[in-house]
């Protein structure tokens, strides 16, 4: 295994994307960087800009209008990237499932572009911090069997 991605693994930095939804993803996922949860202590940084995400948190059912952002920033990110979906919305559809303004899942979205990626799901309505921090080790799971 190369230095590149054991430090992938090791540091992973994470870009959240807000699709659409009712917010509380978005808040429970901001309370994961306060000193409470901290996830800097496990090396996971929240960045600004995709082109340095190693994973996407994505939050909400993807509305229209965020479809083709959604499939930009997932261009952007270096490969390989996993997607995690975060909140019953992102993961099944939830009370989203027959809008008539909502395009998909963020799986649907991404698969259409890229059928191999790396897609993990952590449910709730909101999640708790302690799950997307469970769900952000599960994708270093996945990652490191990438990475071998």
């Amino acid at each position: 295994m190369d230095i590149f991605k054991k430090a992938l693994i090791k540091s992973p930095w994470v870009y959240h994307v807000g699709t659409s939804g009712c917010n509380n993803c978005d808040i429970e996922i901001l309370d994961c960087l306060t000193p409470r949860f901290d996830i800097e202590r496990f090396g996971i940084k929240l960045v600004g800009s995709p082109r340095h995400a190693d994973i996407l948190l994505v939050s909400g059912p993807v509305a229209s209008h965020c479809k083709e952002p959604l499939e930009q920033v997932y261009r952007e990110t270096p490969k390989p990237c996993v997607v995690a979906c975060v909140g019953v919305c992102a993961c099944s559809m939830g009370i989203f499932k027959d809008a008539y303004s909502v395009s998909g899942p963020p799986d649907k979205v991404i698969r259409a572009i890229d059928p191999n990626a790396i897609i993990v799901y952590i449910p709730g309505c909101p999640p708790r911090p302690e799950a997307i921090i469970m769900g952000i080790v599960k994708a270093l799971q996945s990652l490191n069997g990438v990475a071998k």
